[in-house]
């Protein structure tokens, strides 16, 4: 017979059970999750304690002996390992000890005062909600316990209750600070039976020796945790603290979610100091957003300058009260303010070549008539681009004396073409608040003194209600608005203007992409506005539903990004390219977002925050409120007499 294989079938072999050895204690009951080794970690110290100061957790008994993982490592509390007067300081490689800890012993009355604010605040706030188990320079991965988070969801304090959820704010302790995160998104640890979670740190506050509250806040980190430092829920207190302004001038404009009395505030001078972007899609909320946002700017600053481009006649009624509103029946835009460029625009009807010597007939004739005014006779030298005013009668026969010239090198069409576009915006009433012979006068100081509120005598915002220009030309009248806002900035430099706010509803139509760009000049302006527009005391503000469809560059200008919710998935990818690391995590609720609730980030902000806006009263409201269809089929009666004045006032064109 064949003799086996090994000795578990000799009747001598002795089979070794841990249990039944000498001095072998029962069996324990001991559970490894997150939860217990986290506790245990505070009420038990270990012999075995690295120089690092973390220790891996013990195994239950029966489990098969594996390397410790990441997750299995916690931070150790050493004041339980040796007493603190033995530790006056911590030695290097020591896991940091609490601030409180090395505090002078309070009086009694300070005591008593901790013991009833201690009382009196929840205890999920003591308790470490996870670990950190990675570091990286923007953000960390931590694993969270799940039953601490269900703990934490019940409880009163909404900060709290939202701890560890994607969205929600964290804080590690790092020395004598508290270092605060933002949750970006959730996972399962199948293993660990924990959550796992990755972070993007947001900023540090100092903590109170006594009371270990945060305070002091600030953006930016200086000094990062390491793995196995415990995770806290943070308090609506210590939000109050992050949210409370530094002392700059501020508006409030909402409430933080999730609380219920955090007042969200938008630093003015940071936020318009490097231009800012409302973005959102129809429905959201965002003209009521944005003239909430400029109500409050004008309250804060009654004596300001704010030009505001409205296409579609919104805004009208939400500051006829506190501001002044141009359309076409009272703009009076003088056409000679006009540049070469944008005469091209309104004049030329051509395109390739063809353009090209349509260009250079009207670039001479035009100089020629410039030349004409009494007002250049002074100056002496001038340009083609000069806003001097001129008879446009004189451009006009200024290009009949060049058709009839014998020398000149192209046939009579190119002139004709110019002559005849001319005379049809001469005779056309839509076109009569540019091109009037009543705007021949220099009234230029006047225009820019009364668009750009000079003074604002109490009114600081000129609404520029384009709905009722041609569509041809809308491009050019926002152009020539934006680029005398440029313009004026450049030359008024050493007078030390006071800055001015350009704001541009609709702004995907004036600044497009390559892909849609159509060459007018309007998109160049903003695009230089949006790019050097702060180095002359000019802020741009961007409002828009289709941010992917802005040109490339300009929304990255923006320092301060206001996200309501956007459904395009292109949209939210090109957000997220714009948006700073740390407000990563918020952007994956950028789709989830109610109506008039957004994200906001960037230099107008301390940290990216949820924001629920305030409701605006129904006399600061634009008309931007969708008709209720059900509502309106059910009335009826005076249908003739609508279509009457509509047809009227439609052959009168306006």
């Amino acid at each position: 017979m064949a003799r086996p294989m090994n000795d578990m079938g000799n009747t001598n072999f002795r089979t070794f059970d841990p249990s039944k050895e000498d001095g072998a204690e029962p069996p324990q009951a001991r559970s490894n999750s997150l939860r217990d080794r986290i506790r245990r970690s505070a009420e038990q110290a270990s012999p075995s304690i690295s120089p690092s100061g973390y220790v891996p957790q013990p195994q239950a008994i029966g489990e098969t002996s594996q390397p410790a993982s990441d997750s299995q490592w916690t931070e150790v509390d050493r004041s339980a390992a040796e007493p603190l007067a033995d530790r006056p300081t911590p030695a290097l490689g020591d896991a940091p000890p609490r601030p409180s800890d090395l505090a002078a012993k309070p009086s009694p009355v300070e005591t008593a005062n901790q013991q009833d604010e201690a009382a009196a605040a929840s205890e999920n706030a003591t308790q470490p909600v996870g670990v950190v188990l990675e570091i990286a320079g923007s953000g960390s991965m931590i694993a969270i316990d799940l039953q601490r988070l269900n703990e934490c969801g019940e409880d009163p304090d909404p900060s709290i209750a939202m701890a560890g959820q994607v969205g929600s704010q964290i804080k590690i302790r790092v020395g004598d600070n508290w270092l605060l995160a933002s949750v970006r998104n959730q996972r399962q640890d199948r293993k660990a039976g924990s959550i796992l979670a990755d972070i993007d740190f947001l900023g540090e506050g100092i903590e109170e020796k006594l009371t270990g509250k945060l305070h002091g806040f600030r953006r930016g980190v200086t000094r990062y945790p390491v793995p196995g430092a415990l995770v806290y829920p943070c308090t609506t207190q210590d939000l109050k603290q992050v949210y409370a302004s530094d002392g700059r001038s501020a508006v409030t404009i909402g409430k933080v979610y999730p609380t219920k009395d955090i007042r969200a505030g938008l630093y003015v001078d940071a936020m318009l100091g490097k231009h800012f972007a409302l973005l959102g899609s129809t429905g959201t909320g965002k003209s009521t957003s944005a003239a909430l946002i400029l109500h409050r700017i004008c309250e804060a600053a009654p004596e300001g300058h704010i030009v505001m481009i409205d296409p579609h006649g919104e805004y009208s009624s939400a500051f006829r009260n506190t501001g002044v509103i141009l359309d076409v029946s009272n703009l009076q835009m003088p056409y000679w303010i006009m540049n070469f460029e944008e005469h091209c625009e309104v004049l030329l009807t051509s395109n390739g070549n063809e353009r090209q010597v349509d260009a250079d007939i009207l670039a001479k004739c035009l100089l020629k008539a410039r030349q004409k005014s009494r007002l250049a006779e002074s100056m002496g030298k001038i340009t083609v681009d000069s806003p001097i005013p001129y008879l446009l009668s004189d451009l006009s026969n200024e290009i009949q004396d060049a058709m009839g010239k014998l020398d000149k090198s192209t046939t009579s069409a190119p002139y004709m073409r110019i002559k005849n576009k001319l005379d049809e915006i001469k005779g056309d009433p839509r076109y009569q608040f540019m091109f009037s012979g009543m705007l021949v006068a220099d009234t230029m100081a006047n225009f820019i003194a009364k668009i750009f509120r000079m003074p604002s005598n109490g009114k600081p915002i000129a609404i520029i209600d384009v709905s009722g220009v041609p569509s041809d030309i809308t491009s050019t009248v926002v152009a020539v608005l934006s680029r005398l806002v440029f313009d004026f900035a450049i030359w008024g430099r050493e007078e030390r203007t006071s800055p001015i706010l350009l704001v541009c509803e609709e702004a995907h139509r004036y600044v497009p992409n390559e892909k849609n760009a159509d060459g007018n000049s309007v998109g160049t302006i903003l695009s230089r506005i949006a790019k050097e527009g702060r180095k002359y005391g000019i802020s741009l503000g961007l409002i828009t539903q289709r941010p992917s469809d802005l040109a490339e560059g300009v929304l990255s200008q923006c320092g301060t990004i206001i996200s309501m919710r956007l459904n395009n998935d292109r949209d939210q990818e090109f957000v997220r390219a714009a948006m700073p690391e740390g407000a990563r995590g918020f952007l994956d609720a950028i789709p989830a977002l109610r109506n008039r609730e957004c994200i906001i980030c960037g230099e107008g902000v301390a940290i990216p925050i949820r924001v629920s806006f305030d409701n605006l009263e129904e006399s600061k409201r634009p008309a931007s409120e969708d008709p209720s269809f059900v509502e309106l089929w059910n009335k009826t009666g005076g249908e003739e007499d609508i279509v009457q004045r509509t047809v009227q006032r439609w052959r009168s064109q306006g």
